[in-house]
């Protein structure tokens, strides 16, 4: 308990604090002085409200009937009501749940996955957001015949089918997801390079028709990587226009996030204005030290075009490593149609390869380039004469191999057969600190939900720490931001942007997603060389009314269920 709330608990047990000070705003909707009859399923009680919209934390108590937020009440209102169960929450924080913008746990909410995504409720994520470029649905049946890492292992016919498949499933968290424009891409060209004709368009913006009706948030691209950076502005335009009338959110791994890094948001806005649909930026960064002068330059572009009405926004996790494939180290070209393994393999194309990366014709960035070989981490190496490399800089399992560094990730990637997960090492801490501070700003992990007790190999500690590395770093020790503003990026403004109903704020009457952390002990443990280290901190949260964290402890309850986009034609929420 920190001393200033001891002080003023004390003071108010003494009648020194006057009611007009500590007494909370209203909540909308809510009589905070009287409580509904019957019994409540949980009573919070004695916490600090945070409720989400960025308003200044007030004492409080919640209480909880079956899956929805039944009363939001002065503190001790509700003392005497009956309630099946009660937790103190004297000293913490009770906010919303907190929503990731950018999840990766498509695996863990289908068949052989694990709903539980520990690594994730145990930071006090109560719904994930899916479709960073690929989505299990829609499909083809060429996809569904031949189902491969471009559209996802487990396809089906349709985006809402692939969600049915999921509330099946179970999940401890809530979820729901964009559509991946790869995964339309793939559907109307499959893996090859070239521009879309108008045929193939149309077959694109049907999909896009119907799963927006399914309920996706919108279009979701990854323009650096194929066969997704196969289309063409035009093409990105004009599957988004199909989604516009349903409330669809065009939402990017921009095309560049270094040397053509303000390019790249220009043209993010032209698609978003073209098409008529607000524009949301994947983890904003400027990458590669060279570029790192682009941050302030590229948070003023997108300053200036709100300004002029343009809805453009942005998410981000708080680290200075971006993760994905080692093959982000080669051109594009090298992986059209399904190729790259075999253009790897034959010694021609290798030194083709080889002479684009060092010396580029193409406009491609080379992750390994701007990370260098000394800011290069492969961590997915599967294959037994590779795992002791897991780890290591690049630089140096080229020294040890005896090898330079361009062979040496042709060969990783070759014989693993795989894209071999890798962290780049890109950002500065100041940058990241700035970019905190935007009032546009969210938060995604960018990850998957993990647990460790099961884990093998690295990860990315973003998948354990992104939201409690907020609160413990940039809000309690270096006060980059406030504890009310980092809860709202973190809940209420997902909710908004995405027009998520019922989520996002302590309301009576919204579904009770809920947190109660210690703010004066939240913190992410996990790093790049351990891990596999849950966050401390967190010490009840809920999901739609049901414990899935007690006391710090996966409870291994189940309760999410399916948020969907307003284009949604399924039943009533």
């Amino acid at each position: 308990m920190s001393r200033f709330f001891l002080l003023c608990s004390l003071a108010l047990m003494m009648s020194a604090c006057s009611a007009t000070t500590l007494a909370p705003p209203p909540a909308p909707d809510a009589s905070p002085g009287t409580v509904d009859p019957g019994a409540y399923d949980v009573i919070i009680e004695g916490g600090r409200i945070v409720d989400g919209t960025g308003n200044a934390w007030y004492p409080g108590d919640v209480a909880i009937r079956g899956d929805r937020i039944a009363a939001i009440t002065l503190p001790g209102v509700l003392h005497d009501a009956p309630a099946a169960r009660r937790v103190n929450a004297i000293g913490k924080v009770v906010s919303p749940g907190f929503i990731d913008i950018q999840s990766h746990s498509r695996g863990s909410f289908l068949a052989g996955g694990d709903g539980r995504v520990v690594s994730k409720v145990t930071m006090g994520v109560t719904t994930e957001i899916m479709g960073e470029s690929t989505t299990n649905g829609p499909s083809s049946p060429e996809m569904l015949r031949d189902a491969g890492a471009a559209v996802g292992r487990s396809q089906f016919e349709t985006f809402g089918q692939w969600m049915a498949a999921m509330e099946a499933h179970g999940a401890s968290v809530n979820f729901g997801s964009f559509v991946g424009a790869s995964t339309l891409r793939v559907l109307g060209m499959g893996l090859a390079m070239g521009e879309a004709g108008s045929p193939q368009r149309r077959l694109m913006q049907q999909a896009v028709r119907q799963s927006m009706e399914d309920g996706a948030f919108g279009i979701a691209s990854a323009l650096v990587y194929p066969p997704g950076n196969f289309a063409s502005t035009s093409e990105l335009i004009s599957i988004n226009a199909a989604a516009a009338p349903y409330g669809g959110v065009y939402i990017t791994h921009m095309r560049s996030e270094a040397d053509n890094y303000l390019e790249a948001i220009a043209e993010a806005i032209e698609i978003g204005t073209t098409a008529g649909v607000p524009i949301e930026i994947y983890h904003l960064k400027a990458a590669g030290q060279r570029n790192w002068y682009k941050a302030d330059l590229a948070v003023a572009m997108i300053d200036s075009a709100r300004a002029a009405g343009v809805d453009i926004q942005a998410n981000m996790y708080p680290y200075t490593a971006g993760g994905t494939g080692l093959d982000a180290c080669f051109p594009p070209w090298a992986s059209a149609d399904g190729a790259l393994f075999r253009n790897l393999a034959d010694p021609g194309m290798r030194n083709r390869i080889r002479q684009e990366i060092e010396v580029q014709t193409e406009p491609w960035e080379s992750f390994c380039t701007l990370a260098t070989p000394e800011g290069t981490m492969p961590l997915g190496l599967d294959l037994p004469q590779h795992r002791k490399y897991r780890g290591w800089w690049l630089a140096d399992i080229a020294a040890d191999i005896g090898k330079d560094w361009i062979d040496t990730a042709f060969d990783l990637v070759l014989n693993e057969r795989q894209r071999v997960s890798t962290m780049y090492f890109l950002m500065s801490e100041e940058n990241v600190a700035m970019q905190i501070r935007q009032p546009w700003m969210k938060f995604g992990t960018d990850a998957g939900g993990i647990d460790p007790v099961r884990a093998g190999g690295l990860a990315h500690p973003r998948a354990y720490g992104t939201f409690t590395r907020v609160l413990g770093k940039y809000v309690r020790e270096e006060g980059v931001t406030t504890l009310e503003d980092a809860v709202r990026k973190m809940s209420s403004a997902v909710a908004t942007r995405l027009h998520i109903q019922g989520r996002g704020f302590l309301r009576e009457g919204y579904y009770a997603d809920v947190v109660i952390f210690d703010p004066e002990t939240v913190a992410d443990h996990a790093t790049y060389d351990e891990p596999h280290q849950l966050s401390t901190g967190v010490e009840h949260v809920f999901v739609n009314g049901v414990a899935v964290v007690s006391e710090g402890i996966h409870t291994d309850a189940l309760p999410g269920r399916a948020v969907r986009g307003p284009g949604w034609k399924g039943p009533t929420r």
